[in-house]
């Protein structure tokens, strides 16, 4: 099964049974935000990636200029441990890694959780890869990659008990945009996938077109 089908499924079973006062003001979220996206302002095939210096899960700073003097660089952007979406995304592409290591590419992914909760995240779905805290947004901002949430939907996270402020270590109620990114070994932006729908995100499979491309 594709990793759309399983991300569908589990879209269409929470939307079938989820009681109406949670799953409405999420589908008006997402539309508003799909509305809304201003995929001009976000990065895209072509740019050159800014750089970056982030911790990871054990509190180590990472820097893209490390990363790629190894090779290629994957980078995946995901929302929160919390985020059912995010973990079938983050580990079908951990289903990947080897096909990715094998064609010299390293995937990391960036969340706006502390490095506490990306240790967990890697925990919890045995990822292999890093995974980096871009505190307060910083970096997702800097790329055009941010959703600010409305403040109708924080009775809903809420009720699903996450405390974004235990969590990303601020109460700002961003988020950043579920996105894919391909960077050359000279720091350019190859393709990109960017989804303002949280539930949509890229196929390993077509990242692997990706890579056979550079």
């Amino acid at each position: 099964m594709s990793l759309a089908a399983d991300l569908s499924e589990v879209y269409t079973e929470f939307h079938t049974n989820g009681p109406a006062q949670i799953t409405k003001p999420i589908k008006e979220s997402t539309a508003d935000h799909a509305a809304s996206f201003d995929f001009q302002k976000a990065i895209k095939a072509g740019d050159t990636l800014p750089p970056f210096k982030l911790s990871d899960a054990f509190g180590n700073d990472v820097a893209i200029s490390t990363l790629l003097e190894k090779g290629p660089l994957l980078i995946t952007f995901y929302r929160g441990e919390w985020c059912p979406f995010c973990n079938l995304a983050l580990r079908a592409l951990q289903n990947h890694l080897p096909q990715f290591e094998a064609k010299g590419v390293t995937l990391v992914a960036i969340t706006c959780e502390v490095p506490k909760q990306a240790l967990s995240t890697s925990e919890k779905n045995e990822l292999k890869f890093p995974v980096l805290s871009d505190l307060g947004n910083k970096y997702a901002m800097e790329l055009g990659l941010v959703f600010p949430m409305p403040e109708y939907m924080r009775p809903v996270f809420d009720g699903f008990g996450v405390d974004f402020k235990e969590r990303n270590g601020d109460d700002s109620f961003v988020l950043p945009v579920p996105a894919t990114l391909l960077v050359d070994q000279k720091g350019v932006v190859r393709n990109s996938f960017v989804e303002p729908e949280y539930h949509k995100r890229a196929e390993p499979e077509t990242v692997l077109e990706w890579i056979d491309q550079l």
